[in-house]
């Protein structure tokens, strides 16, 4: 991320000792700052310099912030001069390293000469009217001029608050759904918000999201401060299924690249890749323990991945075609399910017992299904050994499912040709305790009080509803922003 701060020279020094200007080699052909330049600034660069989180002084999410000065009062680029531009200063590699993107690789040489390439030919702006998006911005809020629909929501782990996605932004309101406002409003540089999450401390909030076919991008902020503390680009997607590690020091995240990353939320540094699905992944979860991390995918698996070593460790589920009828969205782990393992996998022996971890996990076939983390039988081709209950099958897709802070209940909401429909049930006897009345459009977020008597939901229709889990009655109703307001 291109931060303002000193760095290598762009001239060299002469043998005679004169100092000279680097020469720039010969430009080919016209390079577009529109879908070449900004797109490796998006990925490379913005995380750090947006108006929500502008290190350096320096902003580059417009064309024109571009050519302005930030703290070390140089101007970033100065057109048909690259010389006097002080942002390829900060990018250029010099024995393999470079000052920006900070903490990380330099830029190929190939896309330092494309931003040098277009510098050199005057940082020309040839953005189509058409791609040209009204700024949004903590000074510029997202005006509505229809209710969002609403991908995911989450209570702090206190209940005192709700978080809510929107558009740019997660919007804070009362927990207790008494605000006719929202008392917060974390607006950022992603246009789509994907999936939220609060750390277990709730002092923090997670976002994933991002702008599709551009760039994903992972969010960190500080609730009480209502501050951005750390912004990690990721992929050229938008990313989905973001999850706490038990710590509050990593945070997981899905991909459309078919990935699961994990990333250290002082540095922002990724420590954890893995590559075994076959699809987009929708959602993650840790281990109790912290040591392993639990996937699923639109390839209909489930898959446990080892974090400190980045392994892959198992297949959840089965992976016998049929046995599962569609992709997988949705997971979460049992919160008090604590005992230990009477003996080690069968693939690891030797190894010490590990906690009995269990997890729901739902998608495109409607039916919950609860399984256990870790494999304690041998397996057999075609078993599905793993799994603990198979619960009844709700109509449509499941997007979005939860357990209350005990674990001996679960909500989930799913969707069906413009219609939705939300349900609790008993975990260990598999028994429906209510269906949720006010529930007519699709279910896309569900979240329990950690009091367990309240369940939050919303979806399509942009509303957020509160009923009780043990009779299902709508408790409130409300919209999260106004429409047609800032």
């Amino acid at each position: 991320m291109l931060r303002y701060a000193m760095s290598l020279s762009i001239a060299v020094w002469s043998a005679s000792g004169v100092r000279a200007a680097e020469p720039v080699p010969a430009v080919a052909a016209k390079i577009s700052y529109h879908t070449q330049v900004r797109p490796l600034f998006q990925q490379n660069c913005q995380g750090c310099h947006q108006p929500a989180r502008s290190l350096g002084g320096y902003l580059m999410t417009t064309h024109a912030e571009l050519f302005k000065k930030g703290d070390r009062d140089k101007p970033g680029v100065v057109a048909g001069k690259p010389e006097l531009s002080f942002l390829l200063e900060q990018i250029r590699a010099k024995d393999g390293k470079a000052e920006m993107p900070k903490a990380k690789e330099p830029l190929p040489e190939a896309q330092y000469r494309i931003i040098q390439d277009w510098i050199v030919q005057g940082a020309i702006d040839d953005t189509p009217a058409s791609a040209t998006a009204a700024l949004v911005d903590a000074e510029h809020p997202p005006v509505y001029q229809s209710m969002p629909v609403i991908p995911s929501l989450a209570f702090s782990p206190d209940g005192q608050t709700l978080a809510i996605a929107g558009y740019h932004e997660v919007l804070l309101h009362k927990g207790d759904g008494t605000s006719t406002a929202p008392i917060g409003r974390l607006i950022g540089l992603s246009e789509r918000i994907q999936s939220l999450a609060f750390s277990p401390d709730g002092k923090l909030l997670a976002v994933s999201g991002g702008d599709p076919s551009r760039f994903g991008e992972l969010q960190i902020w500080d609730v009480a401060k209502q501050k951005l503390r750390v912004s990690i680009p990721v992929t050229s997607d938008t990313v989905y299924g973001v999850s706490w590690s038990p710590d509050g020091t990593r945070v997981a995240c899905g991909c459309a690249d078919n990935t699961i990353r994990a990333f250290d939320i002082k540095t922002g540094q990724q420590v954890l890749f893995g590559g075994a699905h076959a699809d987009w992944v929708m959602a993650t979860a840790f281990s109790q323990d912290g040591q392993h991390l639990v996937s699923v995918s639109r390839d209909r698996s489930v898959k446990l991945t080892e974090v400190t070593t980045q392994r892959f460790v198992d297949n959840v589920t089965s992976i016998t075609p049929g046995a599962l009828k569609g992709g997988l969205l949705a997971i979460d782990l049992r919160p008090t399910k604590t005992k230990t393992m009477a003996k080690p996998a069968p693939d690891t022996p030797g190894a010490p017992p590990r906690v009995y971890d269990e997890l729901l996990v739902a998608g495109a076939d409607g039916v919950p299904r609860l399984y256990k983390m870790h494999r304690e039988a041998k397996r057999v081709i075609g078993d599905d050994a793993n799994r603990v209950r198979e619960y009844e099958r709700l109509p449509g897709r499941i997007y979005s499912l939860k357990f209350n802070r005990e674990g001996n209940l679960f909500a989930a909401g799913s969707s069906l040709d413009g219609t939705g429909e939300l349900r609790v049930y008993e975990v260990d006897s598999g028994k429906r305790v209510s269906k949720f009345e006010g529930v007519t459009t699709p279910i896309y977020a569900v979240s329990f009080h950690p009091e367990g008597k309240v369940v939050a939901s919303a979806g399509f229709d942009g509303l957020v509803r509160l009923n009780d889990p043990m009779t299902g009655k709508l408790i409130k109703e409300f919209a999260p922003i106004a429409v047609g307001k800032k």
